[in-house]
C-alpha cells in the first residue's frame, strides 16, 4: 500500500498573534504533528549568536552545514530538536526573537530552513505555523489560515504570556518591538509576511482564544472533509 500523502495545515500571521498556542491545540485535536517554524529561526539565532545576520554568505553557509532539525510526536507533545538537543524556552526571550527577525532577512537562512521544512512536510502530516508557510514553504497545503490582530492587542497578549513565564517587560516597549518586527517581516524582499490568496483570514483582535480556536477547527475540518 502506498503511504498516504501528508495532510498539511498552514497557520501564518505576525508576531504575537497567538499562532503557537492555536497550532499546538489544533494539531492535538486532529492528531497531527506541530511544526513551529518560528522556533527554528529562534533556535538558529541563539545558536549562531548576536550579529550572525551580518556574516558573509560563506560564513553563514558554513555554519549551517552540520545543523540538523528533527521533529517527533504530535500536538502539544511534538518535540523539535536541533542537533539532538530539544529546543526549549531559552529561545523565547524578546532579544532572541529580534535576532531571529534580523536573521530571517538572509537568503541563506531562509533557503536552509525552507529545505528542512519541506522535507518534514513530505513525510509528516502537520500543522505548520510561521510567516510564509502558506505562500512559500507549503503553497499546496490542504488548508491555509492567516491570523492577524492589532499591534497593541498582540503586545498585551505577549505581555501576559511573558508575565506567566516570570519575565517583566514594558508593554509600550513591547508594542514598539512588535511594530519593528512587523515592518521587517512585511517589507522584506524575500518571502514577505502576507496571506496566501486562498487562505482563510481571521482578525483575532476582538475574539477570545476559544472563539479563534473554534473558527480554526471548523476551517480545518471542512478541508479534511474534502480530502
Amino acid at each position: 500500500m502506498p503511504k498516504p500523502y501528508p495532510f498539511l495545515v498552514t497557520l501564518d500571521g505576525p508576531a504575537g498573534v497567538g499562532k503557537s498556542t492555536l497550532a499546538k491545540s489544533v494539531a492535538g485535536y486532529f492528531n497531527l504533528a506541530y511544526l513551529d517554524t518560528g522556533a527554528m529561526f529562534r533556535a538558529l539565532a541563539l545558536r549562531l549568536g548576536q550579529g550572525a545576520w551580518d556574516w558573509t554568505s560563506q560564513q553563514l553557509q558554513a555554519s549551517l552545514l552540520d545543523l540538523v532539525f528533527c521533529l517527533s510526536g504530535e500536538g502539544p507533545n511534538t518535540e523539535l530538536s536541533l542537533c539532538g538537543t530539544p529546543v526549549g524556552e531559552e529561545i523565547r526571550s524578546e532579544r532572541v526573537g529580534l535576532w531571529a527577525s534580523h536573521l530571517g532577512q538572509r537568503t541563506e537562512i531562509r533557503s536552509f530552513l525552507k529545505t528542512v521544512q519541506k522535507a518534514i512536510g513530505r513525510e509528516t502530516s502537520l500543522v505548520a505555523e510561521g510567516r510564509d508557510m502558506g505562500t512559500v514553504v507549503f503553497p499546496h497545503a490542504g488548508c491555509k489560515i492567516f491570523l492577524d490582530a492589532s499591534p497593541r492587542e498582540r503586545a498585551r497578549r505577549r505581555w501576559l504570556q511573558l508575565q506567566d513565564m516570570g519575565q517583566t517587560v514594558d508593554i509600550n516597549q513591547l508594542t514598539l518591538d512588535l511594530q519593528q518586527r512587523d515592518e521587517q517581516d512585511r517589507n522584506r524582499p524575500i518571502a514577505p509576511l502576507c496571506p496566501a490568496e486562498d487562505a482563510f483570514l481571521i482578525d483575532t483582535t476582538p475574539l477570545t482564544i476559544d472563539q479563534v480556536e473554534q473558527l480554526v477547527r471548523e476551517t480545518v475540518s471542512s478541508h479534511f472533509a474534502r480530502r
